[in-house]
C-alpha cells in the first residue's frame, strides 16, 4: 500500500484503497448514510476529503468489526450525533487504520531493501571464495 500523503481531495480509487473498501460498496454506503457525501469535480467524478474517509472508516467499522446491520449503523450514528460522540470515535478508528497503513508501507520498503541471503553461492558451483567444489563440499578435481 502506497504512503497517505495528505492531500485535499482523494478520488475513489484512493479511498477504495486507503479503506480497503471496493467501489461498489463506496457507491453503495453514499445511498445509505447520510454522513457519506462526497462532493464531484468538474467531470462529475467523486472526490472525497479528509473527514469523508474518516467517517466510511467510522461505518465500517460499525458494519464490518461491531456486525450492526445498516439499519442499526444508521441508529447508531444518529445516536453518536446527538451525543456528540462522532468526533471521539472518529479519533479512536482512525488511528489503527493509519498505523496499519504505516506498517505496510514500511513491510514493503523492507522488502525492497532486503537482499536474498548468500546470493554469491546460489546456483553458480562457487563458494564465496570462488573455488570449486564438488556436491560433498571437498575441493573439485581439475
Amino acid at each position: 500500500m502506497e504512503p497517505i500523503a495528505k492531500k485535499t481531495y482523494y478520488s475513489m480509487s484512493e479511498v477504495s484503497e486507503l479503506t480497503g473498501l471496493k467501489a461498489h460498496v463506496l457507491r453503495y454506503w453514499e445511498t445509505q448514510f447520510d454522513v457519506i457525501s462526497p462532493s464531484k469535480n468538474r467531470g462529475g467524478t467523486r472526490v472525497y476529503q479528509a473527514e469523508e474517509i474518516e467517517r466510511i472508516l467510522l461505518v465500517k467499522q460499525l458494519l464490518y468489526e461491531r456486525r450492526f446491520t445498516i439499519e442499526g449503523a444508521k441508529k447508531k450514528l444518529k445516536e453518536m450525533r446527538q451525543e456528540g460522540q462522532v468526533a471521539d470515535a472518529l479519533k479512536q478508528n482512525v488511528g489503527p487504520a493509519v498505523l496499519t497503513a504505516i506498517k505496510d508501507g514500511l513491510e514493503a520498503v523492507r522488502d525492497i531493501l532486503t537482499l536474498p541471503e548468500n546470493p554469491a553461492t546460489e546456483g553458480d558451483g562457487l563458494s564465496s571464495q570462488g573455488d570449486r567444489q564438488s556436491a560433498e563440499g571437498r575441493p573439485a578435481q581439475s
